[in-house]
């Protein structure tokens, strides 16, 4: 009777002990949970995302984002909040060691491995919290007026997952090394280590570069989102794996060597690797084609729509900036004279997509008559050097022969650029490469820049302190001489009754 009695009763025993053990390690992730967001290391690095994100946002150049690449733009931060939770993750699991308060544990039910167990769950909170973070700072973007483009939730997720891992990882290393400074060596060795690969890898975002967390390369000029060829779906898949496999991986070396542990952590090892095999094989050769088509033949992926006598041709995410740009153009065209005032243009956008995200290569001047190029940034010094191309097209004709004007021309082409924007000798100081309004300088604009003199400096500040209305009638009046090939900028200056000393027309740099 004794031993049926006992036979009944041992399962019921060992249930009781495992949902006690669970509810424990619960409660007690819950506690390091809280201890741990009140670290000051978390608390600064959660500030600091927080500030950064805020002023990234809040810029005037940001006004205008494109969505696939504002997603890449939420990893930086996570980044250095996830070495913050790696630091006081390891401290955290070191605590019992340093305060010789292991033996107290030997009486309750929370075993080695399920304290550790406690402490990599402690970091999903973290986690969590950086990708509320990431959400509301993407989603801040997307709510802005003049977004365009798409982001990818893949992309979204590279921020809390680098979290997620390196607070497992600051874990596992406690279990493995109960050194105090094993923690700290490990922060400054994956900085070091990052700045290293981030530098050999030249900007390129192919290969092995991806088996780092976080590979936030970015060029100069946005990509529509089917021509980055950027693996993010299965990046989040290997980061997701990876950390599973270290948050398994310190159970098992404290001692949870059940079966259930073991199958888990061969299935996040498996994740891990398919993630990490996927996202190493290269840009797909359909993204090359398309790649080369669109900066070869754009035309034959863009939209094209009509505004009053000109036609815009935009990338099919850049429709919505067509507004903006037949705005402008109206405004430039608006102050010309003759025949330029009522000329029909072709503006198309252009990027050069060939040789990856981080090239910065200049997009060669076309040579169609009466197209002008825009590219795929908009906002902040992007509005003149827009207006420019524009005033070089009405004054020289083509984009080729505006990028070689060495005479008086480039004095009605600069006026028309700037006379018409709120505060148009600001915008001369932008639109110019060394950010100067005297003496020579070059000229920034959609293809090759410009070349201004110090006379044709002056003439131009001189016109901008006039009445545009007073301006506007000598410009119009004057257009065919202003526009004639080899006018001086001498003569120029005093058809339009500016009296400055100009010296010569030789181009300088």
């Amino acid at each position: 009777m004794t031993a049926t009695r006992t036979e009944r009763t041992a399962p019921v025993a060992v249930s009781t002990g495992t949902r006690n053990g669970r509810a424990a390690v619960v409660a007690l992730a819950g506690f390091e949970a809280r201890r741990l967001l009140l670290r000051l290391p978390v608390l600064l690095a959660l500030a600091g995302h927080v500030t950064w994100i805020v002023w990234r946002t809040l810029r005037p150049a940001d006004d205008f984002p494109v969505l696939q690449d504002a997603d890449r733009a939420t990893q930086s931060g996570p980044l250095f909040v996830g070495l913050a939770v790696m630091l006081c993750a390891n401290q955290a699991a070191l605590r019992s060691l340093r305060r010789d308060t292991e033996r107290h544990f030997a009486v309750t039910s929370l075993t080695l491995w399920r304290r550790t167990a406690a402490h990599v769950l402690s970091v999903v909170p973290l986690a969590l919290l950086t990708a509320v973070a990431v959400t509301a700072q993407f989603t801040w973007e997307a709510a802005k007026p003049g977004a365009v483009g798409r982001g990818s939730v893949a992309e979204l997720l590279a921020g809390p997952l680098t979290v997620l891992l390196f607070g497992t990882a600051g874990v596992l290393l406690a279990r493995l090394n109960s050194s105090a400074v094993a923690g700290p060596l490990l922060v400054v060795a994956f900085l070091l280590l990052f700045v290293g690969s981030a530098s050999q890898s030249g900007g390129q975002d192919t290969g092995p570069v991806w088996l780092w967390p976080v590979v936030v390369t970015s060029g100069v000029h946005p990509f529509p989102s089917d021509l980055l060829g950027r693996p993010a779906g299965w990046h989040a898949l290997y980061l997701a794996g990876l950390a599973l496999t270290v948050a398994l991986l310190a159970v098992l070396v404290s001692g949870g060597r059940t079966r259930t542990v073991q199958a888990a952590l061969a299935g996040a090892l498996a994740l891990a690797a398919l993630g990490g095999v996927m996202q190493t094989g290269g840009i797909p050769a359909a993204t090359d084609t398309a790649r080369s088509r669109a900066s070869l033949a754009p035309e034959q992926d863009q939209t094209c729509v009509r505004r009053g006598a000109s036609h815009y041709c935009a990338f099919p995410e850049w429709t919505p900036r067509v507004e903006d740009w037949a705005r402008i153009a109206d405004r430039v065209q608006g102050l010309a004279g003759g025949a330029a005032h009522d000329r029909p243009l072709l503006v198309r956008q252009r990027l050069e997509a060939r040789y990856g995200l981080s090239d910065d290569a200049a997009l060669d001047p076309a040579t169609r008559p009466d197209q002008v190029t825009v590219g795929t940034s908009w906002g902040g010094d992007r509005v003149p050097e827009f207006s420019t191309a524009v005033a070089g097209v009405l004054v020289a004709g083509n984009e080729r022969r505006a990028g070689e004007l060495c005479d008086g021309r480039m004095v009605p082409l600069m006026w028309l650029s700037l006379a018409w924007q709120r505060d148009p000798e600001s915008a001369l100081r932008h639109v110019r490469l060394d950010d100067s309004v005297t003496g020579s300088a070059l000229v920034l604009s959609g293809t090759e820049p410009l070349t201004m003199t110090a006379g044709q400096t002056k003439v131009v500040r001189a016109l901008l302190h006039r009445p545009l209305a007073d301006v506007g009638a000598r410009v119009k009046a004057h257009w065919d001489e202003l526009t004639a090939p080899g006018v001086t900028t001498a003569r120029a200056a005093e058809l339009l009754g500016v009296r400055v000393s100009v010296g010569g027309d030789r181009c300088t740099g």
